[in-house]
């Protein structure tokens, strides 16, 4: 079986004293594709140690996230666009809008989403996005730049029924992680009535760990956990999950 986290921050901090080991279990689970979104330009570095370890596994997306859209915004799309026109990335991500943290730069968020679709648009890319408590504003977005060319993943969702067709209506798969173990998590009472080919596994490693780990950190491994949940929803066994999962991860990032 082959399994594939498609949001996993790797190269975190918090892996700082075992990504090695924390990597090697992931590898023994059958997770052997992992997806790694970009925040901003101070992980740049760290990202391109951590792919050149493990190039047969480790798939980098560059991108400016929502949170660390701040006054040198503009210094930080530039940081995104010089490296679109340097090397290869499979997705543009994380990007989009959080107004959980805090509001005072929703519209740079905005123009900072919509610019980095356009460059996805431009380099043929999946984007990855990210929305708290900002799916209306996510939404008005996506209807602008709507398309043949606009697809990619809705990382971590968490919305409704209606907001997850709404999602997918925009050629979005929906980014499944530990939230769908969770028992307020919510979104497990409907993803039965989502079909699974709308569907990609992910972990956004070091946070939301799946349950029994919830509140600790989260890795690559775990990936596993969320699978299991989906066989439970769909009473697939999870060797069919693995395929169904990774084959869609495939059709977003092209490998």
């Amino acid at each position: 079986m082959t399994f594939t986290d498609t949001h996993t921050h790797l190269y975190s901090e918090e892996f700082q004293t075992d990504q090695a080991e924390m990597m090697q279990r992931a590898l023994e689970a059958g997770v052997s594709r992992f997806f790694v979104p970009a925040i901003d330009s101070s992980c740049t570095q760290a990202m391109y140690e951590l792919e050149a370890l493990y190039p047969e596994h480790v798939f980098l997306m560059t991108g400016l996230h929502p949170t660390y859209v701040k006054d040198n915004y503009k210094d930080e799309l530039a940081h995104v666009e010089r490296q679109l026109n340097e090397r290869k990335f499979y997705a543009i991500g994380e990007i989009g809008i959080d107004l959980y943290w805090d509001k005072t730069h929703i519209e740079e968020q905005k123009i900072a989403f919509r610019t980095q679709i356009q460059w996805a648009k431009k380099h043929k890319l999946p984007i990855v996005i990210h929305c708290r408590d900002a799916f209306d504003e996510i939404f008005d977005v996506l209807e602008l730049e709507k398309g043949p060319d606009l697809f990619g993943i809705f990382h971590c969702f968490t919305g409704t029924k209606a907001q997850a067709l709404q999602a997918i209506s925009y050629n979005m798969k929906l980014g499944i992680g530990g939230v769908a173990t969770f028992k307020n998590g919510k979104i497990d009472q409907f993803l039965h009535e989502i079909p699974l080919n709308h569907l990609v596994l992910e972990t956004d490693a070091p946070y939301l760990a799946p349950a029994p780990h919830r509140g600790k950190r989260n890795e690559s491994a775990y990936v596993i956990l969320v699978a299991q949940k989906l066989t439970e929803i769909y009473g697939l066994p999870i060797d069919e999950i693995a395929q169904i999962t990774t084959a869609n991860s495939m059709a977003v990032f092209g490998i």
